[in-house]
C-alpha cells in the first residue's frame, strides 16, 4: 500500500513565467530542510506566456512536480477545484504564484493542521505592501464575509491556506467562491478553522490579475454561496416563507379594506380606485409566484441526482 504524502501544494497561476522556477526551487528547499514528502501541483489557467513551457521542463526535471494546464482561462476557483481533486496527501496547502507568498510558512501550517488538529488554517498579510484603493476595500470586504459566513477571519482573500485533506476532498469550488472556502468547509462541518499571521511580500514580477470588480464580484457570490448553502436542499424554506408572508399582507390587507367599505365608509372610494388595493393585489400575486418558485425548486431537487449526497468522515466495521 502506496504512503500518503505529508503536503501538496496547489498553485494556480496565470502568466507567470518569471516567478514558477524560482518558487519551485523555494518549495522544494523549504520542503527537503524539514524531510516532508510532498507534490507541486501546478494549475495553469490558460496563460499566454511561456508558462506551461516552464511547468513541463520542471515536471520531466523533478518527479514532484506535476502540471495541469486548462485550454483557457476559467478563473483561479477552477484552477483550484481542479488541483483540490488531483492532490494525494495528508495537508493540502494553496500559495499564488507571484512570489508575495513566502513558502516558509509551509512547516507552520502544516504543524497546525497535523499537530494541533484545525480543518483549515488561513494565512493573515496583516502587513500589505498594497496601495490604499486595495486594502480599504478588502478591510470592508472581509468585515462583511465575516457577518455573513460567523467565520470570524481577517483575511479571506489571503491565497495561502492549509487544509486537512478531507476538507477539500469534500468542497466544491466553482464561479470565483474561492474566497469563501473557509465558509463552504464550515457549513459542511469543518468548522475548526485557525488563522496564522504570514509575510506579506512585494510583488517581484508582472502585474496583478485582479482590478477593483473583484470585489463587486465578491459581494455578488457571497449573496449567492449564502443562500445556496443555507436553502439548496430546503428551498421551499426560503422561497415559501416570503411567499406566505407576502399572500397573508396582501390578503389582511385587502379584507381590511372590504370591510371597511362595506361597514365603516360606504361612501369612501371604490377599492377599485385605490392605490392601496392594487398594492394588496400585487402582494397576494407575488407570494403566490415566490409560493410556486418554491415548490418548483422542492420538485427539481428531489430529483437531483446529488440530493443524498452527504460528506460521510467515518465507517467503522464495514466490510
Amino acid at each position: 500500500m502506496e504512503v500518503k504524502k505529508d503536503i501538496s501544494v496547489v498553485i494556480p497561476l496565470l502568466n507567470e513565467e518569471e516567478s514558477i522556477p524560482e518558487l519551485v526551487d523555494w518549495i522544494q528547499r523549504v520542503m527537503k530542510e524539514n524531510n516532508f514528502t510532498f507534490e507541486v501541483i501546478l494549475v495553469d489557467d490558460g496563460s499566454k506566456d511561456k508558462s506551461w513551457n516552464i511547468i513541463a521542463d520542471l515536471s520531466s526535471k523533478f518527479s514532484e512536480v506535476k502540471g495541469i494546464k486548462f485550454n483557457r482561462n476559467y478563473g483561479k476557483s477552477a484552477a483550484l477545484n481542479v488541483g483540490f481533486k488531483a492532490a494525494d496527501a495528508n495537508v493540502v496547502i494553496t500559495m499564488d504564484a507571484d512570489l508575495q507568498d513566502s513558502p516558509d510558512e509551509i512547516p507552520d501550517l502544516y504543524k497546525m493542521i497535523m499537530e494541533d488538529g484545525y480543518d483549515l488554517v488561513s494565512g493573515w498579510k496583516k502587513k500589505r505592501y498594497d496601495p490604499i484603493t486595495k486594502t480599504i476595500p478588502t478591510k470592508l470586504f472581509n468585515a462583511v464575509t465575516r457577518m455573513f459566513s460567523g467565520v470570524k477571519l481577517n483575511d479571506f482573500n489571503c491565497g495561502l491556506k492549509a487544509y486537512k485533506e478531507a476538507v477539500v476532498k469534500n468542497v466544491e469550488v466553482y464561479g470565483e467562491m474561492h474566497r469563501y472556502i473557509p465558509f463552504i468547509a464550515k457549513f459542511n462541518g469543518y468548522g475548526n478553522i485557525g488563522e496564522k499571521v504570514v509575510q506579506h511580500r512585494e510583488r517581484k514580477y508582472g502585474v496583478t490579475k485582479f482590478g477593483l470588480e473583484r470585489f463587486i464580484f465578491g459581494f455578488l457570490d457571497l449573496l449567492s454561496i449564502t443562500f445556496t448553502l443555507k436553502f439548496r436542499r430546503r428551498p421551499m424554506h426560503f422561497f415559501g416563507t416570503i411567499g406566505t408572508v407576502m399572500f397573508l399582507l396582501g390578503v389582511g390587507f385587502g379584507l381590511y379594506m372590504g370591510i371597511d367599505k362595506l361597514f365603516f365608509n360606504p361612501d369612501a372610494k371604490l377599492l377599485a380606485s385605490r392605490t392601496s388595493f392594487f398594492l394588496s393585489l400585487t402582494a397576494i400575486i407575488l407570494g403566490v409566484q415566490m409560493f410556486l418558485a418554491g415548490y418548483i425548486a422542492e420538485m427539481i431537487n428531489i430529483n437531483s441526482p446529488k440530493r443524498d449526497n452527504y460528506n460521510i468522515d467515518t465507517r467503522v466495521n464495514f466490510e
